[in-house]
């Protein structure tokens, strides 16, 4: 009786945990970066994270600095932690993959994930600012954001990435590189 009674109230609850859709902007300019962006895809379904779709792979300019091209691409996926969990995964699959955080401007790095959106929600905190902070000026996110939410309201600016993306005045070149990864 007791037994039964904690199985069903188990599976009740695993049916109550809310998951939230996320957006993931991963970018890799060293080694061999198609493979980078494989294994911290991997490396994030490892940890929990329940990888949906990934956007075209876009070939783009550094930003920021002079250095490699930099492949970018963004995955949708869903999550049932909160922001600030994620972001300590997506720091623990940057580190496996050999990212070094050196704290001092823009490097070239084997693996970066940034979180763009978790659903609706603003955060703000001295490590963590959601809606990322410089979506809106970089086409390297916009590109690809396009290809799955092409319609989504930015929570904050009140306009579709579609809008973002014909408002957007970076010029650096960002082209198609592959459909998919």
């Amino acid at each position: 009786m007791i037994c039964s009674f904690f199985s069903t109230f188990a599976q009740n609850f695993k049916q109550t945990i809310m998951s939230t859709s996320v957006y993931l902007l991963l970018g890799s300019n060293k080694g061999n970066r198609e493979e980078y962006l494989k294994k911290a895809i991997d490396n994030l379904k490892d940890l929990g994270v329940r990888v949906k779709r990934i956007s075209k792979i876009y070939q783009a300019e550094s930003w920021g600095y002079a250095d490699a091209d930099y492949l970018n691409l963004v995955a949708e996926a869903e999550v049932t932690c909160n922001p600030s969990v994620l972001l300590e995964m997506c720091h623990v699959v940057e580190a496996e993959l050999g990212r070094v955080r050196s704290g001092k401007g823009y490097s070239s790095r084997t693996i970066d994930i940034d979180i763009l959106y978790y659903g609706n929600d603003l955060v703000d905190k001295p490590n963590l600012i959601i809606p990322h902070r410089l979506l809106q000026n970089r086409k390297f996110v916009l590109m690809p954001l396009c290809d799955l939410i092409p319609d989504f309201v930015h929570p904050v600016l009140h306009k579709t990435n579609t809008e973002l993306l014909n408002e957007c005045t970076d010029q650096c070149r960002v082209d198609v590189f592959a459909d998919n990864l």
